[in-house]
């Protein structure tokens, strides 16, 4: 099983061919996080009230989510470290 596959046995993340994907809604933001098999790394974007996503830089991304996005990585056996790998 692929790295994406393996994420999309976790609650809220879905896998799409070699990506896997979670949205997450906090309490002003809403963010779609996708991590990419082939570069093992993870990518933020922000969603706005239209609906249309942006990529923001990780030190834009509240601590507690990227925590959340490195505990999900280490479950499945991807180095937590890859979130921080830039593409």
């Amino acid at each position: 099983m692929g790295d994406a596959n393996s994420l999309a046995q976790l609650d809220g993340w879905h896998s799409e061919g070699y990506a896997a994907r979670v949205h997450y809604e906090g309490e002003n933001e809403r963010y779609s996080i996708e991590f990419y098999e082939a570069r093992a790394s993870i990518l933020y974007w922000k969603v706005n009230e239209g609906n249309a996503a942006v990529p923001v830089p990780r030190e834009a991304v509240p601590d507690p989510l990227r925590e959340r996005i490195r505990r999900d990585l280490a479950q499945v056996g991807i180095n937590p470290e890859n979130e921080t790998r830039l593409l």
